[in-house]
């Protein structure tokens, strides 16, 4: 990759940085600036070079909404940026135009125009067009096949800004781990988290399944698990990683009763070993026991990953994801983790500090981890 360090000239030069500004917004406001907070240094070594600094990103799934909230959002770091309420045409170049050296301009979130997922052609022409450099620094969403992350490359010189460029460095330590290295993957479908498994289990010494993508396993192997829900474990791909001495799954579990219409509650969750559940029980969490068993494995590991949570986190049982956070943040590890929930849950314990590397990528992570690559850093070379 050419580094952004490596643009010859950028003073009142037009620079169209592809950032990660998708955040999560409740009621018109930012609820998390993690991803702000990273998108920061390559937006100031531009615009104190004198760049004229084109913000582009898309928020949220649906397309439909705004980054306005954003915009403030990102103010309070950088102080005046200005904000135009389209992506493309006459008004974004309006915008562009009326730009001074230094200034930070934010255009409309891209997926309001379709041709962004579809990695449209023409959408990326009209994109390319807005300035004479492209940086991306989205790691976040180098994953993804569209036109902000493949397309536009091919048409204007590209670099990696310093956030691509720090993800790279250090999620590309965790390919090659220094031993005993363990590796946590939480949250769920099996279908996603079967490449980076398969990675894992060939590079780690343990690699520990949690949350709902743990249930698959359990069932495979044939236990109990009730009425939670799971996939395809047909898939021989399951059996192949079960059969790995490598990993590891839950052998307690918090699960409860489930009833129509009521939502699952800690408090009315019981732990109980995995080939005790009930035809009728849901599992949330991992018990109490296999939260001490990965506790141990953390604490004499000299490298440590983990992406997504043990339990059902957003109905509240984060009690195994906050222990695991906290076993971390205390064993003597090179620490690096991912993934929105697994984020939220060591900035709410004000654990951020006590781990080697934080992520700004969820899937993206995992997809690196899995093919030591992605399409927006290939699109750069």
């Amino acid at each position: 990759m050419r580094l952004l360090r490596d643009i010859p000239s950028l003073h009142n030069v037009p620079v169209l940085v592809r950032a990660a500004l998708n955040v999560p917004v409740n009621d018109g406001t930012v609820a998390n600036e993690y991803r702000l907070r990273r998108a920061v240094p390559t937006i100031d070594f531009l615009r104190k070079a004198g760049a004229r600094v084109i913000l582009i990103s898309h928020l949220g799934e649906q397309g439909t909404e705004t980054l306005e909230p954003v915009v403030t959002a990102l103010s309070h770091f950088l102080g005046k940026v200005f904000f135009c309420r389209k992506t493309i045409g006459p008004e974004a170049r309006a915008a562009i135009r009326a730009m001074h050296p230094g200034d930070v301009l934010v255009l409309e979130n891209l997926r309001r125009d379709p041709r962004e997922v579809t990695n449209d052609s023409s959408f990326a022409q009209e994109l390319a067009s807005l300035a004479d450099v492209f940086v991306q620094d989205s790691f976040d969403t180098c994953h993804r096949k569209h036109a902000s992350m493949v397309g536009v490359p091919k048409l204007l010189p590209s670099y990696a800004g310093l956030l691509l460029e720090e993800e790279v460095r250090e999620l590309s330590t965790a390919l090659t781990p220094e031993h005993p290295a363990v590796a946590v993957i939480g949250g769920a479908k099996f279908s996603t988290k079967q490449p980076v498994l398969a990675a894992l289990v060939k590079n780690y010494d343990a690699v520990y399944v949690g949350g709902a993508l743990a249930d698959d396993f359990l069932k495979a192997k044939g236990l109990p698990v009730g009425k939670s829900l799971v996939g395809d474990t047909s898939d021989k791909s399951l059996a192949e990683l079960l059969a790995a001495p490598q990993l590891h799954i839950p052998i307690d579990v918090r699960a409860q009763e489930f009833a129509a219409g009521i939502t699952p509650s800690p408090a009315a969750a019981i732990s109980k070993s995995v080939s005790d559940v009930k035809g009728a029980d849901v599992i949330l969490d991992i018990g109490p026991k296999s939260s001490e068993e990965l506790a141990t494995l953390v604490h004499n590991a000299k490298t440590v990953l983990w992406n997504g949570p043990l339990g059902n986190y957003e109905n509240g049982f984060i009690e195994a994801t906050d222990d695991l956070a906290r076993a971390i943040a205390a064993s003597h590890s090179h620490s690096i983790i991912g993934g929105g929930d697994t984020i939220a849950a060591i900035e709410k314990l004000g654990l951020f500090s006590k781990f080697s590397f934080v992520s700004t990528g969820g899937g993206a992570m995992l997809d690196f981890l899995a093919y030591g690559t992605l399409p927006g850093i290939e699109a750069l070379s």
